[in-house]
């Protein structure tokens, strides 16, 4: 689900699936009820180590940059939370490679899978103040619903880790869908069409370059009442 790859020009979604997702309310209740508990790989050990490592070094709050590619967005992100520890995550090593930034104080790329990295964040206690979701994978075609983030069964550990949530696509379809998940757990948020000043991402240059139009939903987990709000497990 990396955020910062495209063509020059890119088309816009292609979806045989024209309305949210009947099953949605169904999934989401499912995964709210649930456990998930896939098998934690090495990388993702290493990955969890290297932010506790850090975050030893150098406390600080932390802002999670979820799927986020070569790391663009990450290092925009350090300039609009300088007081944050800004942790970019993307399971493509080859993405993390390709990043032509200069290490910062306040940023830190990790090879992991970020659903993996909800749950050991979550079991660590290490909530992030902000969460960014830049235009994932829309995993278009009607029988990929588990593939979406608000489809997939680690959902709940998005929503155990609180703090403001942003997600943005060139699919409307995917950001309502989003937001209806959020709200089916009890989270209120808005959708709306954005038209950034300045892209903060590759992807998102792209897909303005291109003549999409772009859409964002935004929300809050209040940590303090997540046991009002939220229904997890």
């Amino acid at each position: 689900m990396g955020n910062d790859e495209s063509p020059a020009h890119s088309r816009k979604v292609s979806s045989n699936q024209r309305h949210t997702h009947p099953q949605l309310p169904a999934v989401v209740q499912r995964h709210l009820a649930g456990d998930w508990q896939k098998p934690v790989a090495d990388y993702n050990l290493r990955a969890l180590d290297e932010i506790t490592s850090r975050l030893q070094d150098a406390p600080r709050p932390i802002v999670l940059d979820s799927f986020c590619g070569t790391g663009h967005s990450t290092f925009t992100l350090s300039e609009l939370h300088p007081q944050h520890l800004i942790i970019g995550i993307d399971k493509s090593a080859h993405r993390l490679a390709r990043h032509p930034y200069a290490a910062t104080a306040n940023t830190l790329l990790v090879q992991a899978e970020c659903e993996v990295i909800w749950r050991l964040l979550a079991a660590h206690r290490l909530f992030p103040d902000y969460h960014y979701l830049f235009y994932p994978n829309p995993w278009p075609k009607k029988a990929q619903l588990s593939r979406r983030i608000h489809g997939h069964p680690a959902f709940p550990f998005l929503l155990e880790l609180g703090g403001h949530v942003e997600l943005r696509s060139n699919w409307p379809l995917y950001v309502e869908e989003f937001g209806l998940a959020m709200l089916l757990a009890g989270v209120r948020g808005r959708v709306q069409r954005i038209t950034p000043s300045q892209p903060i991402t590759l992807f998102e240059k792209k897909y303005a370059n291109s003549g999409h139009d772009l859409w964002q939903y935004r929300g809050f987990i209040d940590r303090s009442q997540s046991d009002e709000v939220l229904a997890i497990r």
